[in-house]
């Protein structure tokens, strides 16, 4: 790589900043903790499921912690139930859509909103971005008093510009959190994409840090980012300096089943540049498969990273 060369807002000072090599520096004590602190956070029962627009004039099929659930769109609603006809368990993500109903292949049963005693509906949330379900664990008996009737929405900037990934990867939801709990690994196992790195402030269970991201070549753009986690399975890195301060990157970890997770990345870029948003509205048609281009790129070398971790522990 040529030598690096920043460009864009000039940021204050670091002043003492650690030197020391950023082996000694990501210390896995220090990530386990904060891993442990953030798995034992409430989720409500909501996990992310996909971005808001896959949902639209046909049924879908997910799985989520071992079931498989058919969604499909009733005008600006989102709605849920077990992907199996109650009559005879045709799967209904293989039928069709009619009056807002799911019609089962087999037999034509439609079903809506409502649900019928033996297929209750889930309970659904759609933010705009993304579409969540709450689905208790069956594991923990104890966790349905817990259930929320919304689920913990990170802070977003009020006018974004958003692109959302979905990449699945053999690993437990912990084994994505605890990848962004170590930001030390990005410019080793991402040098295409990072230049630079320092720590800013390291709390008991956040980090910020000081990046510098490759825009094209040796230019980078500098920024302080800060990594925290509002609930168990969401990771969540706020830019709070630099060039697109308020911009998130909401990285999501579903259980799909025990060994497996989808990772749902969402980025919601915003700036005060003048024009920007001139700029972003007329080529958000462009800019959007570029940010997922760039976000794919990343969990590609990163559910290796995630995947490997699991593969240590089991």
């Amino acid at each position: 790589m040529s030598k690096l060369r920043v460009i864009g807002r000039n940021l204050p000072d670091l002043g003492n900043v650690s030197s020391e090599p950023d082996w000694r520096q990501a210390k896995p004590a220090w990530i386990e903790n904060a891993l442990r602190l953030a798995t034992g956070r409430a989720t409500g029962g909501w996990m992310v499921v996909d971005a808001a627009p896959k949902f639209r004039d046909k049924p879908r099929r997910y799985r989520l912690q071992g079931q498989d659930y058919v969604f499909w769109r009733n005008r600006d609603v989102v709605l849920a139930g077990a992907d199996a006809c109650p009559h005879m368990g045709a799967s209904l993500a293989e039928g069709r859509m009619q009056d807002g109903c799911v019609v089962c292949p087999w037999h034509g049963l439609r079903l809506g909103p409502a649900g019928e005693e033996r297929w209750p509906t889930l309970s659904v949330y759609d933010d705009g971005v993304l579409v969540w379900a709450r689905i208790a664990d069956p594991a923990n008996k104890d966790e349905s008093p817990g259930l929320t009737e919304t689920p913990v929405l990170p802070v977003r900037p009020p006018r974004h510009l958003d692109a959302v990934i979905r990449h699945e990867v053999r690993c437990e939801p912990a084994d994505v959190i605890a990848n962004r709990l170590d930001p030390w690994h990005g410019v080793h196992y991402h040098p295409h994409s990072f230049g630079r790195l320092r720590v800013v402030e390291q709390l008991e269970d956040e980090i910020t840090v000081r990046v510098v991201y490759r825009v094209a070549g040796p230019w980078g753009v500098e920024v302080d980012a800060r990594f925290h986690c509002p609930d168990a399975r969401t990771i969540v890195m706020t830019i709070v300096d630099g060039e697109g301060t308020g911009s998130v990157v909401e990285t999501h970890a579903t259980p799909i089943e025990p060994g497996r997770s989808a990772v749902i990345e969402a980025t919601l870029a915003t700036s005060d540049r003048p024009g920007f948003w001139m700029v972003a509205g007329n080529l958000a048609f462009a800019a959007r498969p570029f940010m997922r281009l760039a976000a794919r790129r990343l969990w590609r070398e990163d559910a290796a990273y995630a995947e490997r971790r699991y593969a240590l522990r089991k």
